[in-house]
């Protein structure tokens, strides 16, 4: 079965999907290399011993404030505007996250790639408003 498409622009679940996870995969290993040599007492003195209990250095998706990452964090009604809305605003919820980021941290290996994202979420952003356009347009025109 054909992905389907929000637009002719070719906005699938599968290209957003691969692209949103390499995302996570760019952050993930940004976090392996700044944590890869620490001590254990750079590990307790960072706050980061009761991580370490449950995972050791391994990357495992969570907010800032601990709370793992689950599929809950997925919204989806299969209605093309009100999943575009939800859409977008993921966008600028990743974005937001990149620009506290940007706040905390100087360091160019870290910024670079973060920069990076961030421009991404913006484009996502307005191509999913592009699309959003059009399909609030279609369905003004059918139903008139």
């Amino acid at each position: 079965m054909p992905a389907l498409k929000y637009s002719k622009r070719n906005i699938t679940a599968a290209s957003l999907g691969t692209e949103e996870l390499a995302h996570l995969e760019m952050v993930s290993t940004i976090v392996h290399q700044l944590t890869k040599n620490l001590s254990m007492e750079e590990i307790e003195e960072s706050g980061f011993a009761n991580y370490y209990v449950d995972h050791t250095i391994g990357i495992w998706p969570m907010a800032a404030g601990g709370i793992p990452f689950n599929s809950c964090e997925f919204q989806s009604k299969g209605d093309a505007i009100t999943d575009l809305f939800e859409d977008m605003a993921a966008e600028q919820k990743a974005r937001t996250t990149y620009d506290n980021i940007l706040r905390l941290v100087h360091d160019s290996d870290v910024c670079d790639p973060i920069r990076f994202l961030r421009a991404r979420e913006i484009v996502h952003f307005q191509r999913f408003g592009e699309a959003n356009r059009e399909d609030c347009s279609k369905s003004k025109h059918k139903n008139h």
